[in-house]
């Protein structure tokens, strides 16, 4: 389960860098955050493993195995999306360029701030994950991510893959990333604990 994880990890972080290029390589954000929605939609529908996807279902089922799935595939998640966002950084000098001024704007948000975004950001995606396993229903997702995107919410894989191609991996970088992660991680256990307390009221 662990190795199927960290595969699937790999490849979800090597679709978001791709989500990354085509959102900076896009003049009109609008545009780029729906087009970004693809490397959602393919996420979903060939089961890969993305830490922002994953967390929420760790506080409905929770169990050790599971917490070391979604430790193992926000290592594999970072491995690519890192990687993969230094290599596009370095092919196409024009999205390098776009990606450290966005960088750099980010990496001077304040610390509970970049946590504050990541939740609100962890919401959406434990939305469209979860809407999407319940209805298989593919415009969902566009939605979610379009929202996270056009409202500036801090996703922390997708700026992984932002970092990489602005080839910015300081201490300050992997600090915000880390708050990121925090924020993100918040935010998709909110709802299903939410709803795991509203669940047992009902049966008081």
């Amino acid at each position: 389960m662990l190795k199927q994880s960290f595969f699937g990890s790999l490849a979800a972080g090597v679709m978001l860098t791709i989500g990354a290029g085509v959102f900076l390589s896009c003049d009109n954000k609008v545009v780029g955050a729906v087009a970004f929605s693809v490397a959602l939609m393919v996420i979903c529908m060939l089961g890969m493993y993305l830490y922002t996807g994953k967390i929420g279902m760790l506080a409905e089922d929770y169990s050790p195995v599971n917490l070391g799935c979604v430790t193992v595939g926000l290592i594999g998640n970072y491995i690519t999306a890192t990687l993969g966002g230094l290599v596009l950084g370095l092919v196409k000098p024009a999205l390098y360029e776009k990606a450290v001024t966005m960088c750099e704007a980010k990496l001077e948000q304040k610390w509970y701030i970049a946590i504050i975004l990541g939740i609100f950001c962890g919401i959406l995606m434990y939305t469209a994950v979860k809407g999407y396993a319940n209805t298989k229903q593919p415009i969902i997702l566009v939605f979610c991510v379009a929202v996270f995107i056009l409202s500036g919410y801090e996703h922390s894989i997708a700026d992984m893959a932002y970092f990489g191609v602005a080839r910015m991996f300081g201490l300050k970088t992997v600090c915000f990333i880390l708050l990121v992660v925090l924020g993100n991680t918040i935010g998709g256990m909110l709802i299903p604990l939410l709803m795991k307390g509203a669940k047992k009221n009902e049966k008081n």
